[in-house]
């Protein structure tokens, strides 16, 4: 993805689900104008959620996940609905959609009970109305639509854009904690992990958000960070670090400059902070051979020191002394078999949405299983936990309570 354009874990997730031709990639197309989902005649061409990042006016960026139908057969059509209905956990939005000539079917009541169980706004969106009766329509949270002549289709996505969720704005990753004109550090290893030519995608919206606050930033490798902090001649408001490099970067940084990390601010912008502080506490009740997930949101080439496959498991046995069952899942996979761990340490999403982040979140909970955050494991492990969450009031009160 470019620089440039919107990440999809920052664009609101709007999915559609409903039987087989139904016609939900033909609405797909008639909204962006663009053949961009494959439409045919046979049941079942979509036989995974397929995902398309684009601009959606007047919502703006958006993805569009398109799914398999409700009404699939056999073995492998069970597996294809489940698939679908696995969207949920990462839809802001959802449109239920129907063919107007058949109506809604028991496929498409099961569906908005889970939609509606997850409360996730959603749209009832009856197709082909170019072949139904030419009566009045009168339905809540129904648009109807002719994706073929598109007809209805500038309503539908004016509705659409009644729900797009309010809150975003008000979020921030790091401008509520800065003032303007402060300046603040970024302190960003290079090293054989680091992509080339690149930043990687926390530090870039991490950059972006400073410059929004009006805040100025300082971007420098640990290597450079004490001569930086020593010739700048003023101190800085806050130095966040790459969680990999607190060890070193904490020595440094004086006591009385405010420290965290990009994998904390994002427990906070995507997460639970304060659920994976709590989840610090698991740390001193491991038991040899506990059973642990590492989960990451994204999918990269393993390094010979990859940080979910090597080193926190090295920072785990140094810490605790003992050895553990080990178990890592990565991209879109994430366990059903939660109860089976005894902790879960996640990164900090910043490619899923908050949504999916939070639904993780609240099903490890539910399972009974503590929860902590790559940078706030790494924190507790180095023994510098307190100060790196004292720019957040409520994850310090709960730290000094546990």
């Amino acid at each position: 993805m470019s620089l440039n354009a919107t990440p999809r874990g920052d664009r609101i997730h709007i999915a559609l689900f409903g039987k087989r031709n139904a016609g939900k990639s033909s609405v797909i197309n008639a909204m962006t104008n663009q053949e961009l989902a494959i439409v045919s005649n046979v049941k079942g061409t979509t036989t995974d959620p397929v995902y398309k990042a684009m601009e959606l006016l007047p919502l703006g960026p958006v993805v569009m996940i398109d799914t398999p139908g409700l009404d699939d057969e056999g073995e492998l059509g069970e597996k294809r609905v489940k698939k679908a209905k696995e969207v949920l956990a990462k839809a802001d939005i959802a449109l239920v959609i129907m063919d107007a000539t058949a109506g809604m079917t028991e496929f498409e009541e099961d569906m908005i009970r889970l939609i509606e169980d997850r409360k996730i706004p959603y749209l009832k969106v009856y197709n082909k109305m170019d072949l139904a009766n030419a009566q009045e329509w009168k339905e809540d949270k129904a648009c109807f639509v002719s994706a073929k002549d598109k007809k209805g289709i500038w309503e539908l996505k004016e509705e659409i854009g009644k729900l797009v969720p309010t809150d975003d704005d008000t979020l921030k990753i790091v401008g509520d904690l800065v003032c303007p004109n402060d300046f603040v550090i970024l302190v960003v290893p290079i090293d054989s992990a680091a992509p080339k030519g690149r930043l990687i995608l926390p530090q870039q919206q991490t950059i972006r958000d400073l410059l929004e606050a009006g805040a100025a930033s300082i971007v420098v490798r640990e290597t450079e960070l004490e001569k930086t902090l020593e010739e700048i001649g003023k101190k800085p408001a806050l130095v966040i670090t790459d969680s990999q490099a607190f060890g070193e970067v904490s020595k440094i940084v004086p006591e009385d400059v405010k420290l965290t990390s990009f994998s904390i601010l994002f427990a906070r912008y995507k997460g639970d902070l304060e659920e994976e502080v709590r989840g610090v506490k698991a740390l001193g009740h491991l038991e040899e051979g506990a059973k642990i997930l590492i989960a990451e949101g994204c999918t990269h080439h393993r390094q010979c020191d990859d940080i979910g496959t090597v080193k926190i498991p090295r920072w785990l046995k140094q810490y605790t002394g003992k050895d553990f069952d080990i178990h890592t899942s990565s991209g879109n996979s994430f366990p059903e078999d939660l109860d089976t761990y005894d902790l879960v340490i996640h990164c900090g999403g910043c490619t899923l949405n908050r949504r999916e982040m939070k639904n993780r979140i609240a099903r490890v909970k539910d399972a009974g299983v503590p929860i902590v955050n790559y940078g706030i494991f790494i924190a507790a492990t180095q023994g510098i936990l307190k100060r790196t969450l004292e720019p957040f009031e409520e994850a310090s009160r709960i730290l000094n309570e546990i």
